[in-house]
């Protein structure tokens, strides 16, 4: 089940390329907000159908959530307009393996202290190796 998982979790990354491709030729048409926009509208509307028809009808309240837990809203449609602002300029493999250095050391962070509610998973030698090795990536391909 774990390499499914797996599996899944690249797939969705490989459309974080695509839909970085895809931002850099939209904001040059319609501008950078509107290219964010409709990422989140097209999202939205696709989530709300998801919602209504496989959506759990006895879920707690949307708004009975603690509010720290919205701050997800916020950093979706920022991680979309970086996207947007960067690619074009520094191309899609530049920007794909700086977010995933960044993601990386950020959730080393997370798990090593068991914040946002997650299980503490101690930073090791073979983590801070291959956070490393991303670094080592991103510096190989800006010279590239």
């Amino acid at each position: 089940m774990q390499f499914l998982l797996l599996l899944l979790v690249i797939a969705a990354g490989m459309g974080l390329s695509v839909e970085a491709g895809i931002l850099g030729p939209l904001s040059g048409e319609v501008g950078d907000l509107w290219a964010t926009f409709s990422i989140f509208g097209v999202g939205a509307a696709l989530t709300f159908l998801l919602m209504l028809f496989f959506s759990p009808r006895q879920s707690p309240s949307f708004f009975s959530q603690p509010s720290w837990t919205l701050l997800g809203g916020v950093l979706g449609p920022a991680y979309v307009v970086i996207l947007t602002l960067t690619t074009p300029v520094i191309g899609i493999a530049m920007t794909m393996i700086g977010i995933l250095a960044g993601q990386v050391f950020k959730s080393l962070v997370i798990d090593h202290f068991g914040l946002l509610g997650t299980t503490r998973r101690k930073i090791d030698k073979r983590r801070i190796i291959a956070l490393i090795f991303i670094i080592i990536a991103l510096i190989l391909v800006a010279q590239g």
